[in-house]
């Protein structure tokens, strides 16, 4: 089985919280994790910024990544939202059965 964790960055946390919450009700998460605040520093057209933010840490599985992409793009406040996946290279048998059981289906 293929795991991943998928980030994104909200101006708010109401928003990290909504999109955290999405995801997990769908099944397409078996969990999510708000972290923040954070401080961003980025280029945007042509200026550098500095914002605070907030991080949603999504648990799921690497073949459900378009369909969470899609349910973030959809209400995510930003023109280009940061939406990486990182691959999980290791973790516990139970952690990961709990992992893949809560995505079942989807």
């Amino acid at each position: 089985m293929n795991f991943i964790q998928v980030v994104t960055t909200t101006p708010l946390r109401e928003e990290a919280e909504r999109i955290a919450r999405e995801l997990v009700e769908a099944r397409l998460a078996a969990c999510a994790q708000v972290v923040g605040p954070i401080a961003s520093t980025y280029r945007w057209q042509g200026k550098i910024e500095t914002a605070e933010e907030w991080q949603c840490w999504v648990k799921t599985r690497g073949e459900l990544f378009a369909r969470i992409e899609e349910a973030i793009r959809r209400t995510h406040p930003y023109e280009v939202p940061e939406i990486l996946a990182v691959p999980v290279v290791a973790g516990s048998a139970a952690y990961l059965g709990w992992l893949e059981a809560e995505t079942a289906g989807s």
